[in-house]
């Protein structure tokens, strides 16, 4: 999905521990990997307990299921960043799930699965979701913030002034200027004065400019029109130009804080201080002049890394260097709403490292509360197909 989870988020936009919407302690985020260790390979592996007995239950055993024949196309065709499986490792269990029978999940994932810890298996669970937005398709009265699509003269390519001995790696984005020299791309603030308005790149309007901001971190959204309609929005492409956090930046002016009477670090506290301060606001919104670009996701959706749709209380985000794509998980963790059974199906800029978890919890409000509040530790474990860990130790 091109997203963070909405503390990752909020720790990316503020640069600091965040309080949760609920209350109570701030989550600090897991210790980085230590240096050398990029893989789940590197981190360790071992052997987990059995799969019966971690007393799956038998409706998240099946919701699993469907998630898991969903990201079945990708575990036989790509290659594991983990260094974890093959695609063979995946084809009994991708075999027989296309004609398992509903019900009968938590057999499935005993008959076909272990359990691996990878490293010390101490997990740290944080949540997203898709946040809902007014908007429209068409212009309407107030709503006037454009949603662009990628505009066509987006490109990558090398500025002149760049040796060719230099030129390594992936070309910067940028625009060609109208003397033909390649240049920085618009951004956020050239942007929102006009300098996309009139090449027919609005694919919607939204009411709220600050709204939008923040659906542009999460990377995708749901725009819910006023007579109730929806289009699902998601990530297309970026402008190119720099990210900064704008929480940072006011918690460094005193904007924000822990004081009496001060405005919160949260979401909810820096979008209440834009709206009370639309000027400041505005000029601290452009302080970050990264710009996403977006496109309508018709069908099933949102869809995640794998361009599978993600699933509430079924889909996770991971790291894939510790985690295989489409692998379930199996998070035992002090949240019990986000304990149980996972499958990886999508990452995000803040999900690095072993046992880094984004839990999704799709959309509305009680989606935005429980994703907002997650910050969940505990214990993780890896599906793997049967004798994978043997292998991995070379039995």
């Amino acid at each position: 999905m091109r997203r963070w989870g909405i503390l990752a988020a909020l720790a990316l936009i503020t640069g600091c521990t965040i309080v949760p919407q609920g209350g109570g302690p701030r989550p600090s985020g897991p210790a980085a990997p230590p240096a050398g260790v990029t893989s789940a390979a590197l981190a360790g592996v071992a052997a987990g307990p059995n799969v019966g007995s971690l007393g799956l239950r038998a409706a998240d055993a099946d919701m699993a299921l469907a998630s898991f024949r969903e990201s079945c196309r990708w575990l036989l065709t790509r290659p594991d960043a983990s260094g974890l499986t093959r695609p063979d490792d995946w084809r009994p269990a991708c075999g027989a799930v296309s004609t398992w029978a509903p019900g009968r999940g938590h057999e499935f994932f005993q008959q076909y699965f272990e359990t691996a810890r990878v490293g010390d298996g101490a997990a740290f669970a944080t949540g997203y979701f898709e946040p809902e937005i007014r908007g429209s398709r068409t212009r309407i009265p107030g709503y006037d913030v454009p949603v662009y699509a990628m505009p066509p003269d987006l490109v990558r390519a090398w500025p002149e002034d760049v040796p060719a001995s230099e030129r390594t790696g992936r070309p910067p984005l940028g625009r060609y200027d109208e003397s033909g020299k390649f240049t920085l791309y618009y951004d956020r603030a050239q942007i929102e004065a006009g300098a996309l308005a009139g090449r027919g790149l609005e694919i919607a309007w939204v009411a709220d400019p600050v709204e939008f901001f923040f659906l542009q971190i999460q990377g995708s959204g749901r725009l819910v029109a006023p007579d109730g309609s929806v289009m699902r929005i998601g990530y297309a492409g970026q402008n190119g130009r720099e990210y900064v956090g704008v929480g940072r930046v006011m918690r460094e002016r005193g904007l924000i804080g822990d004081g009496p009477g001060q405005y919160s670090g949260s979401m909810q506290g820096i979008m209440a201080y834009i709206h009370k301060h639309p000027e400041e606001g505005r000029d601290l919104m452009r302080l970050n002049k990264s710009w996403i670009f977006f496109q309508e996701l018709k069908g099933d959706g949102p869809l995640g890394s794998l361009g599978v749709p993600v699933r509430r209380e079924s889909s996770v985000a991971v790291d894939p260097a510790f985690v295989p794509y489409g692998a379930p998980v199996w998070l035992q963790v002090d949240r019990p709403e986000a304990g149980g059974l996972w499958v990886a199906q999508d990452t995000g800029g803040a999900i690095k490292g072993a046992n880094r978890f984004d839990t999704f919890w799709g959309a509305g409000e009680d989606a935005r509360r429980i994703a907002g509040g997650m910050s969940a530790r505990g214990q993780a474990l890896v599906l793997l197909p049967k004798g994978t860990v043997a292998r991995l130790h070379g039995r």
